[in-house]
């Protein structure tokens, strides 16, 4: 199997500043190019926006600040679940057979905040001709309640764990961009753009692009960080965007 696995930045698929909004029109898009190319042996994450960073950030939740109370906890994942059925919607009408996967259900953070994220389910999944949509979400954690887990969390315990052959993070940039906002090609330390990195303008409680990179140093497989006209390409098997390789 030559798993793919891509993920969906939220500031593509909703709008950000606005609590509870989605992007319907580049949502559309995605899915278009989704359904365009006919992928095989793809695994989907999508991350919060304003659907789970919102309710996070009103709950003080984040992936090392976490919570017990239960109205904290329905909230944000309340939130993801209706986000999830708006992108499972979009990909059912484009004839892909995504189907969710709650992390909420599966996975958790021990006392130490590893996460362990099991994936033999996500694996038959796909290998039964199913695309897997896993999403930023809320889990338990050992002597915290809940924490956060981010999509790109998701993405590196995946790839990790499946030995994914390609990892893609569709963003609302072309790419890293340097002080002058143009393409980083490729990364291979974070130090090569440290300056440049700062956290995302809108509420982001899982580190903004910078935190992107770092968890794709960290996968250490090739991966490419790219905007929504470029995911065609992707799945077409080019590298479009900055190409990150630790």
């Amino acid at each position: 199997m030559s798993l793919t696995v891509l993920k969906l930045g939220g500031s593509v698929i909703t709008d950000k500043d606005r609590a509870d909004t989605l992007d319907g029109e580049t949502l559309g898009h995605v899915a278009d190019a989704l359904g365009e190319a006919n992928a095989d042996d793809l695994v989907l994450v999508h991350g919060g926006g304003s659907f789970g960073h919102h309710h996070a950030n009103e709950h003080g939740v984040s992936t090392t600040t976490g919570s017990h109370d239960i109205d904290a906890v329905t909230d944000i994942h309340g939130a993801m679940k209706t986000l999830n059925e708006f992108v499972l919607s979009r990909l059912h009408d484009r004839g892909i057979a995504a189907v969710p996967v709650h992390p909420f259900s599966t996975a958790v953070r021990d006392a130490n905040a590893s996460l362990t994220l099991p994936t033999g389910h996500i694996e038959t999944m796909v290998a039964e001709g199913f695309v897997p949509v896993l999403h930023g979400d809320v889990i338990a954690h050992e002597k915290e309640g809940v924490t956060v887990v981010s999509g790109d969390e998701l993405v590196v315990s995946v790839a990790s764990h499946l030995d994914a052959d390609r990892v893609g993070f569709c963003s609302t940039v072309p790419g890293v961009l340097d002080e002058n906002a143009e393409i980083v090609p490729e990364i291979t330390a974070y130090e090569q753009v440290a300056d440049v990195l700062g956290e995302s303008e809108s509420t982001d409680v899982t580190g903004g692009m910078a935190g992107k990179v770092r968890s794709l140093l960290e996968l250490g497989a090739p991966a490419s960080i790219f905007g929504p006209d470029d995911v065609s390409a992707f799945l077409g098997g080019e590298t479009p965007g900055t190409r990150i390789d630790g």
